[in-house]
């Protein structure tokens, strides 16, 4: 029985776990959960295209566990992390980025990189993004009256990550909202709204020039560049102008000078390197940010907790990364014939590991579909696990307890103005639109 038939079965509406629609109203949980209960690992066929003939959907926490956790069995860098096929040269593209990068090579490149994402040394950016988050406050404060309508993720959300992960790669601030719109082009790119913009941003200077066939009485027209390789071509060529500059404390400093298994890193490596932290570091925290407060206003009894009491923030923040994770899933592809969870897999399968249903695994959660500030403990899976557990967690953990309480105290009054809408995507757990009204305090 695929997945389509066995919700089917036991919802009574047919669910595709492929399909973008089929999240286009927010996640499948009545799905996931009927699944799950069923069995932590189902077949989910693609009748055609880069996904075909189809992959199997880990949804069971211990499932997921097992996978992210033997990554000499379950690969990223095989078939890279997501679910279609990619060309040839989108998926050596990809290798280059941390999260797709199989040990020992993984290894290599995160070890130079890891004493800047400890948690004491993120406790010392404290200030700088405090600091960044007043200043977003003010200025959304300025932009409108009391009670004007504020889109939350794009003016207020999006612009925290913006700003910190320009201030640590070392980015000219003129720059910061151009990386920031191609980040997102990037990671929507099944959302037509995105698709068009993507087509619209690369049909001018951010383009490649065709080569025109000898016989054609006119050149061929630009052929658009994928918002991938823009933002790899702008990395490298800022790259390229930093190697002839003192180094910075940053990161790009960092990274141009780092020793990565006996190896330095080119202009072009650096690019592909930059295209996964910055779009890892801006997206999902613009995600988690915005996913939370719409989280909170559909809680009013736990935004009130939160003002009440400060304290029980963090813990807020590791209940949004449950509740609403930025990312579905992630993909890995098997290496090697195997059995998982009495499934027998074979060498070349691919596998995507659903921490939206993991997240929700009645085997590890009290009363899993509730959303509680206070749950404790909290063994979410947003950040992954094992060799590929996220690098900037303790950052993202940092901006999202300063972004709530920075938002309460600058706020007294938050409520929706409108119905949120999402992006289109089978991978990203993300809201384009959340209008709400911010009154000042």
């Amino acid at each position: 029985m695929t997945t389509t038939d066995l919700t089917t079965a036991t919802t009574g509406e047919a669910v595709d776990l492929y399909d973008p629609d089929s999240y286009a109203a927010g996640p499948p949980h009545a799905a996931f959960a009927a699944l799950r209960r069923a069995a932590p690992i189902h077949w989910q066929p693609v009748a055609a295209g880069p996904a075909a003939p189809g992959y199997w959907a880990v949804l069971g926490y211990a499932a997921v566990d097992a996978v992210l956790c033997a990554p000499e069995l379950f690969s990223s860098e095989r078939g890279g992390v997501v679910i279609d096929d990619l060309p040839p040269d989108r998926l050596a593209q990809m290798r280059n980025m941390l999260l797709a990068m199989d040990p020992p090579r993984h290894r290599d490149y995160r070890r130079p990189l890891a004493h800047r994402f400890t948690h004491r040394a993120i406790a010392l950016l404290e200030d700088r993004v405090r600091a960044a988050t007043r200043a977003i406050m003010s200025e959304t404060v300025e932009r409108g009256a009391a009670g004007a309508t504020v889109e939350f993720v794009g003016e207020v959300a999006g612009q925290l990550p913006t700003r910190v992960v320009g201030e640590l790669m070392g980015l000219p601030p003129a720059d910061w909202d151009y990386v920031h719109g191609l980040a997102q082009l990037l990671n929507r790119g099944q959302d037509d709204d995105y698709g068009a913009a993507a087509t619209d941003a690369t049909s001018s200077e951010s383009t490649v020039p065709a080569v025109p066939a000898p016989a054609a009485p006119e050149p061929a027209a630009p052929e658009p560049v994928p918002p991938t390789v823009e933002m790899a071509l702008y990395a490298a060529g800022f790259a390229a102008r930093r190697r002839t500059e003192p180094p910075s404390e940053d990161l790009t400093s960092l990274l141009l000078a780092g020793d990565f298994g006996g190896r330095t890193m080119s202009d072009l490596d650096y690019g592909s390197f930059f295209v996964q932290l910055v779009t890892a570091g801006n997206d999902t925290t613009q995600t988690m940010l915005s996913a939370g407060l719409s989280a909170l206003l559909d809680h009013p009894d736990q935004l009130a907790a939160l003002r009440a009491d400060r304290a029980l923030i963090p813990g807020a923040v590791e209940e949004i990364l449950r509740w609403a994770n930025p990312l579905h899933h992630f993909r890995r592809t098997a290496l090697a014939d195997t059995e998982l969870a009495g499934r027998q897999i074979r060498a070349g399968d691919r596998l995507a590991t659903y921490f939206t249903a993991a997240n929700r695994d009645e085997a590890v959660f009290d009363n899993p579909d509730a959303f509680d500030i206070g749950r404790s403990p909290n063994r979410h899976l947003s950040f992954g696990k094992g060799e590929h557990f996220c690098l900037g967690a303790h950052l993202a953990r940092l901006e999202g307890r300063v972004f709530f309480e920075e938002l309460l105290t600058a706020f007294r009054g938050i409520e929706r103005a409108g119905a949120p809408v999402r992006v289109r995507s089978n991978l990203n757990n993300a809201f384009k639109s959340l209008p709400v009204r911010l009154t000042p305090a």
